[in-house]
């Protein structure tokens, strides 16, 4: 009988909602009949129930009250296990991983990696773009040691961020559309068009940047795209629209696609991401360059 730490994650984030909505929701990223799904595969395998679902509530069984306390402490030694290969290893290669949503300008990539070998000599860094199904921009599974992400990543998944800079939201249309003369556009004209979302897995990612806390009914979500190509490519095709930063107008610029800026929605928020438990100096240091290159300040070797 194999049980995979995944399961033990589901099971811990029910146990400790008792709900399975807001464990797939707001912790999990993923869906709550794939949520369900899973805990009964994993209660098969112990060949017992471990939540009473009972006149529509969720509560732990006596089996399940027993699991518990080892579960955590299994995620626990995992997590310090993964951040001790992690930690030896980066120090055998002296290289730090960086994971980013969208594509990085050259300056900002360019100056976080001089900064980074101004602080770390003898160290580099490389960059790795991850999808928009993962929120966490690779940290969940250990791919990278820090990610460059838009806010807001799920609750609950053991990430610590610092913002670094604040942006405006822009819209991006295909060149045809009937609002691409206007220079600035309010959130009300765009309200029933048709967007290109994230996937579901992206969790609060995919409801921000469908601006859903500044609708009155849900979004006509026309298709969805997991990278930035793919979203740009369905906006060109006259698709869908979809909400964008102010720094990605300049990096993902096109002959069929237009961004104008949206005056009336909240900002967007670029953070450096880490996992709480990793307080590796070498982590530390390419926030702290992720937070200066955001600002435009050179690298300075005695901070």
């Amino acid at each position: 009988m194999d049980v995979h730490l995944r399961d033990l994650r589901y099971f811990v984030a029910v146990a400790e909602e008792l709900s399975f909505t807001r464990a797939a929701a707001e912790r999990l990223s993923i869906s709550q009949p794939a949520l369900s799904k899973q805990i009964r595969q994993l209660e098969t395998r112990l060949r017992t129930e471990l939540f009473d679902r009972s006149d529509g509530t969720v509560s732990l069984t006596a089996a399940g009250e027993a699991l518990l306390p080892h579960a955590r402490k299994m995620l626990a030694e995992w997590a310090d296990a993964a951040a001790s290969v992690g930690e030896a290893a980066a120090a055998s290669q002296q290289t730090v991983w960086i994971g980013l949503h969208t594509r990085a300008g050259h300056a900002l990539v360019h100056a976080v990696a001089a900064d980074v070998e101004a602080r770390l000599p003898g160290w580099r860094a490389e960059f790795r773009q991850v999808g928009g199904t993962d929120p966490a921009a690779g940290l969940a599974d250990g791919g990278v040691d820090v990610a460059i992400a838009w806010l807001p990543v799920p609750g609950g998944a053991g990430l610590s961020a610092r913002v670094i800079t604040t942006e405006d939201r822009w819209v991006s249309l295909p060149a045809g559309h009937r609002l691409a003369g206007r220079t600035t556009i309010v959130f009300a004209d765009l309200h029933d068009e048709p967007f290109i979302a994230l996937p579901a897995a992206a969790g609060p990612m995919r409801e921000f940047w469908l601006a859903l806390d500044q609708r009155g009914s849900p979004p006509v979500v026309a298709g969805e795209a997991a990278t930035a190509e793919e979203l740009f490519d369905a906006v060109a095709a006259g698709i869908g629209i979809a909400l964008l930063s102010e720094g990605n107008t300049d990096v993902y610029r096109r002959d069929d696609v237009v961004h104008r800026r949206v005056v009336d929605l909240p900002p967007c928020e670029l953070a450096a991401l880490w996992r709480s438990g990793d307080r590796r100096s070498a982590v530390r240091v390419v926030v702290d360059a992720c937070e200066r290159a955001a600002a435009g300040r050179a690298p300075d070797q005695h901070e």
